[in-house]
C-alpha cells in the first residue's frame, strides 16, 4: 500500500490534513496526560504515607495550605476527576475536527467519482457495468474513508500515545519498559505476520462477491417479466445465494480475526504482570507496590491502545482494495466541457463531412467516410439494416460521441468543445427506451429543473402538443402522479409521449428520434407518428431527424438516408 492512499486525497484536503494531524497529536498528548493524572491517586492508594514522603505531593500539600491528609486526598481525587472530564470534553471537540474532515473528504470523493464516471461519456458508461459504477460511487468511497483513512488516524494517535507511555515507563522503571517491549512487540509481530495476507485476500473476495450480488439483484428486478416468464428466478436466486455464502464465509473469518487483538493483548498483559512479580521479588514492598501499580495502570492503557492499533490495521488491510479502485478512477483523464445554459440559434444546416467512427474496443469502423447535409425545417429519416450505424450516427449528431475522423458542422461551426453543451441545450431527444425517473409526470417532462423554476404554461403547451392532455386529465393527481421506476406504471405509448413532451418543453430547434416507436404496437406507432407529423406541420422551422428500421415509420419524412453496413 505504501503511501498510495495519500495520492487519492485532493490538494485542498492535504493542507487541511496538516491541521487534523495536529489534533491527532494533541489528543494523544491529552490521553497521556490523563493517564499521568491518575498517578497521584495511585500513590495515595498504594502508599498512604506518600503524601509526606513524596516531595512533589508534600510541596502541593504545603503550598495549598491543607490541614489534614483526608482533605488533601479528597482534593486530589476531585481535581483528577475534573481534569479527566475536561480532558474528555476537549478530546470530543478535537475529534469533531477529525470527523468533519473525514466526512467532507468522503463527500468530495464520492461526488467527484460520480461526476468523473459521467463525464467519461457514453462509450465508457456502455462499456462498464452500471451496478459496479453505482457501488463504487455509493459504497467504495465511504469504505475508503471509514475503512482506510479512519484506521490510519487511529493508528497514528495510538502509536503516539504508546510512545509517550513507553518513554515515561522507561524513565521511571527501565525494567517495566523492558517488560512492555518483551510482551507487546512479539504479540503484535505475531498478529501482523499471521494476518497480513489473509486480510488482503478476504477483503478482495468480499468486495468481488458484493459487486456480483449487487449486480444480480439489480438485474433480477430490472428483468422481472422475462425472469418470471422463463422461470429463471431459481437460477438468479442460486447466484445470489452463492455470493451471499461467500460474503458470510469471509465475514465469519473476519469476525474471528477481529477478536484476536483483544485476546492477544490481554494475554500479553497477564504475562507481563506475572514476569514483573517474579522479577520484583527482591524489591522493597512499597517499591514493588508502586512499580506493580504503575505497570498495571500503564498496561490498562496499553491494552486498548495495542488492541486499537491491531484492529485498525486489520480494517486497513481488509479494505485496501478501495485504494486500487479510487487510484484507477483518479488516473482516468476527464475531459469536462464548461457547463452553460446558452443555446445555439440554429438557423441554416447541419453538415456531416467525411465522417468516420470506430469504437474504442473495435478494430473496424462502424461508419466510414460519410457526408450528408440536413437543412433547417427538414424532416429527415435514417434507416438501414442492424449494425449499419444508425444509432451511432445519431449519437454523434447529439454530441455524445466524438468522430474518429471528419467533422460535424452546425451553421458552419465545428461541433466540439464548449459548443457541444450549447448544441445539446438546443435539441430534443426521444429514444427507443425513454429515460424516466421514479418521480412525477411533471418532474419527468421538466427533467433537470427545480419545481419552483418550471414554466407551467410551457408544460401545458408541451402536454397538449404531445397528445397527453386526455390521459393526464384522467389521473386523480394529474401531472403530479408518480409513474414508478422507469415509468413502469405507464404504457409504452405514454412513456414515449412524455419523452416528446420533454423535448418540446425545452423548445428545441431540432428533435431527434431514435427508434422511438419500434417497440410499440401499430396503432400506437401510427398515433405517435401522426403527433410528430402534426408538430412538423404546425412549426415549419422545426427540424426533425428520425432513425427507424421500417420505412413505413418514415413516411412523413421529406427524404430518407439509407446507411449500408460496412
Amino acid at each position: 500500500m505504501k503511501l498510495r492512499f495519500f495520492d487519492i486525497i485532493p490538494n485542498q484536503f492535504r493542507t487541511k490534513g496538516v491541521g487534523v494531524s495536529i489534533t491527532i497529536f494533541v489528543r494523544a498528548l491529552l490521553n497521556f496526560v490523563g493517564l499521568a493524572a491518575l498517578l497521584p491517586v495511585l500513590y495515595l492508594i498504594l502508599d498512604s504515607e506518600s503524601i509526606h514522603s513524596n516531595t512533589i505531593l508534600q510541596s502541593i500539600y504545603d503550598g495549598l495550605g491543607f490541614n489534614s491528609d483526608q482533605q488533601f486526598v479528597v482534593a486530589v481525587a476531585v481535581a483528577v476527576v475534573l481534569f479527566i472530564v475536561a480532558k474528555n470534553l476537549i478530546n470530543l471537540l478535537l475529534y469533531r475536527v477529525e470527523r468533519d474532515y473525514i466526512y467532507s473528504l468522503y463527500r468530495h470523493l464520492s461526488r467527484q467519482l460520480f461526476i468523473g464516471y459521467f463525464e467519461q461519456g457514453l462509450q465508457f458508461v456502455k462499456a462498464e457495468n452500471s451496478a459496479v459504477l453505482s457501488r463504487n460511487v455509493n459504497v467504495v468511497c465511504y469504505t475508503f474513508i471509514t475503512g482506510v483513512l479512519r484506521p490510519i488516524a487511529t493508528i497514528a494517535s495510538e502509536i503516539l500515545l504508546l510512545v509517550m507511555i513507553f518513554l515515561s515507563i522507561a524513565i521511571y522503571s527501565p525494567l517495566g519498559a523492558l517488560l512492555a517491549v518483551a510482551v507487546f512487540i512479539p504479540v503484535a509481530w505475531l498478529y501482523f505476520a499471521l494476518m497480513r495476507y489473509r486480510l488482503d485476500h478476504y477483503g478482495n473476495v468480499e468486495n468481488e462477491a458484493q459487486r456480483r450480488k449487487y449486480r444480480d439483484v439489480i438485474e433480477t428486478f430490472r428483468g422481472y417479466a422475462d425472469i418470471e416468464i422463463n422461470n429463471a428466478f431459481e437460477h438468479q436466486l442460486s447466484l445470489f445465494d452463492k455470493e451471499l455464502g461467500s460474503i458470510i464465509t469471509v465475514g465469519r473469518k473476519n469476525a474471528t480475526i477481529s477478536m484476536l487483538p483483544q485476546n492477544l493483548t490481554e494475554t500479553g498483559l497477564a504475562v507481563g504482570m506475572a514476569l514483573l512479580l517474579c522479577l520484583g521479588t527482591g524489591l522493597e514492598s512499597a517499591d514493588m507496590k508502586i512499580l506493580f501499580g504503575v505497570f498495571a495502570v500503564a498496561g490498562l492503557r496499553l491494552l486498548p491502545s495495542a488492541r486499537n492499533i491491531m484492529s485498525a490495521w486489520s480494517a486497513l488491510r481488509y479494505n485496501r482494495y478501495t485504494i486500487d479502485i479510487l487510484m484507477k478512477a483518479r488516473d482516468v483523464e476527464v475531459k469536462k466541457t464548461t457547463s452553460t445554459s446558452e443555446r445555439i440559434d440554429f438557423g441554416d444546416k447541419i453538415e456531416v463531412q467525411n465522417l468516420s467512427f470506430r469504437f474504442n474496443d473495435s478494430a473496424h469502423d462502424t461508419i466510414s467516410n460519410l457526408s450528408l447535409t440536413i437543412g433547417k425545417g427538414e424532416k429527415v429519416g435514417i434507416n438501414g439494416e442492424s449494425g449499419a450505424g444508425k444509432t451511432t450516427l445519431l449519437n454523434i449528431l447529439l454530441g455524445l460521441y466524438a468522430p474518429t475522423e471528419g467533422l460535424i458542422l452546425v451553421d458552419g461551426k465545428e461541433l466540439r468543445g464548449d459548443l457541444v453543451r450549447k448544441w445539446q441545450n438546443s435539441i430534443g431527444y426521444v429514444s427507443q427506451s425513454t429515460f424516466l425517473s421514479d418521480s412525477t409526470i411533471l418532474a419527468n417532462i421538466a427533467l433537470g429543473c427545480e419545481e419552483s423554476e418550471i414554466d407551467m404554461a410551457q408544460i401545458e403547451c408541451s402536454i397538449e402538443a404531445a397528445s397527453l392532455s386526455e390521459f393526464i386529465a384522467s389521473l386523480p393527481k394529474g401531472i403530479h402522479t408518480r409513474i414508478g421506476e422507469c415509468g413502469a406504471l405507464l404504457s409504452g405509448g405514454q412513456r414515449q409521449r412524455i419523452g416528446i413532451a420533454r423535448a418540446l418543453y425545452k423548445q428545441a430547434d431540432i428533435l431527434f428520434f431514435d427508434e422511438a416507436t419500434s417497440s410499440l404496437d401499430n396503432a400506437t406507432e401510427q398515433s405517435i407518428n401522426h403527433a410528430i407529423e402534426h408538430l412538423s406541420a404546425s412549426n415549419t422551422n422545426l427540424t426533425i431527424v428520425v432513425v427507424a428500421h421500417r420505412e413505413s415509420s418514415l413516411s412523413y419524412c421529406d427524404r430518407i438516408i439509407t446507411l449500408d453496413k460496412i
